[in-house]
């Protein structure tokens, strides 16, 4: 496993910038192209799984934080207030729970649309110590995959049970595995909200899920949510450090804060359960991890290039790149030194399909198809075009642990 941020710099992912600022890196072409085929494959595992997608703004009111319970909290984590004018001071969110707290706020709510799950790739912000900050592993600017689902006292470990499933699916996909499972409890001191009993019930549900779940877990103190205990998937970096990618939480205390509420059975108002879950954490540590665990050979469906195409002296082979293309395939054409010296840096890129297009082929209507793993074959154009569709497909439901298609 090599350092994310030697492999981002060498194949073009992402670039950190002075003038910019520390903890705050650009997405590169490449990079951003790989982001966004899994962001595209989260949001459409989330909505096979009930989810509804929402955007909302990256600021609010210092109001609304201070009602969240992250002001008078976790203020320390946070930018400082925006003053614009004396009636209204905005801050960067430091969590998008609150606007979806809002979202459940915008209208009456019935016992009969629970669990309502709300979904979105949003950003937030920490005001992280320069010394803190590494790559994408620890930023300043975060692209959360988060979640809330709002439901009723009697949902709420199945809507846990059903958020780990969602996790164990996204972190098959993506090719990897957790290094452990942690029930993160609160400790002593002003850093938690006072409340045992809640706490107390929170817990139990935490617990009584990771053993339905057949969880091997660890307890570690002083590692809650402000408002309430969580459920960590970790992560170990080339290093060896641990850090802590997706989260589930069990929250009796923001939907109280917050007022929400719907009408039960019985006509009575009653107040919902709120089940923060973040199936692939931030887009930043994700990759992070990605691009080390996989050494910056991402699994074909989510390649910055999925694609190069070679063409031997002055073969034309925009018809095949264009009907690739269209194909919606991330393809790349090369024209540039020896054909060995292309394939080799292909090679070096990561790419993980190469092909090789003469005047031979284009007259017979074939290509030479190379794969990452060396194997290489001659097939039809027609071929080659399904042959790739299907090897560069994101994942469905239940075929995250399929085989990898071979030639």
């Amino acid at each position: 496993m090599q350092d994310h941020r030697r492999l981002g710099r060498e194949l073009e992912l992402f670039h950190s910038d002075p003038l910019v600022g520390a903890g705050l890196p650009i997405w590169l072409p490449k990079g951003a192209a790989a982001r966004r085929a899994v962001e595209d494959y989260l949001l459409d595992l989330e909505r096979r799984h009930g989810y509804q997608h929402v955007y909302s703004p990256p600021l609010a009111k210092a109001e609304m934080y201070y009602r969240s319970g992250h002001l008078p909290h976790y203020a320390d984590d946070m930018f400082p207030p925006m003053e614009l004018d004396a009636d209204n001071a905005f801050v960067l969110r430091p969590s998008l729970c609150p606007h979806h707290a809002a979202v459940f706020a915008a209208r009456g709510r019935s016992y009969r649309e629970l669990p309502l799950r709300v979904g979105e790739i949003g950003g937030q912000y920490r005001a992280e110590r320069s010394g803190v900050l590494g790559g994408l592993s620890r930023v300043r600017a975060i692209s959360l995959n988060d979640g809330h689902v709002f439901c009723a006292d009697d949902q709420v470990e199945a809507e846990v049970l059903a958020a780990l499933e969602v996790m164990r699916e996204a972190h098959r996909a993506l090719g990897f595995a957790p290094a452990s499972w942690r029930l993160s409890l609160r400790g002593d001191g002003p850093k938690y909200v006072d409340d045992p009993p809640m706490w107390a019930r929170a817990t139990a549900v935490l617990r009584g899920a990771l053993e339905a779940a057949g969880v091997d877990y660890v307890e570690a103190a002083n590692e809650a949510a402000f408002y309430g205990p969580k459920i960590d998937i970790q992560l170990l970096d080339h290093a060896g450090r641990e850090s802590t990618l997706a989260t589930v939480q069990v929250d009796y205390y923001m939907p109280k804060r917050f007022e929400l509420s719907y009408v039960d059975s019985d006509g009575a108002r009653k107040r919902p359960v709120m089940v923060h879950r973040s199936a692939a954490g931030s887009m930043e540590r994700l990759f992070a991890h990605l691009i080390e665990v996989h050494d910056g050979a991402f699994p074909a469906w989510f390649a910055p290039v999925q694609l190069e195409i070679l063409p031997i002296g002055d073969a034309d082979v925009r018809g095949f790149a264009g009907r690739a293309r269209a194909l919606g395939l991330r393809v790349e054409e090369s024209y540039d030194g020896s054909l060995a010296a292309r394939i080799r840096d292909a090679a070096q890129r990561r790419v993980p399909f190469v092909a090789v297009l003469g005047a031979k082929e284009v007259s017979s209507g074939t290509v030479s198809l190379r794969s990452r793993d060396g194997s290489v074959a001659v097939r039809s154009v027609a071929d080659a075009l399904e042959f790739l569709a299907n090897a560069c497909a994101a994942p469905k439901q239940d075929e995250a642990l399929a085989p990898s298609v071979s030639m």
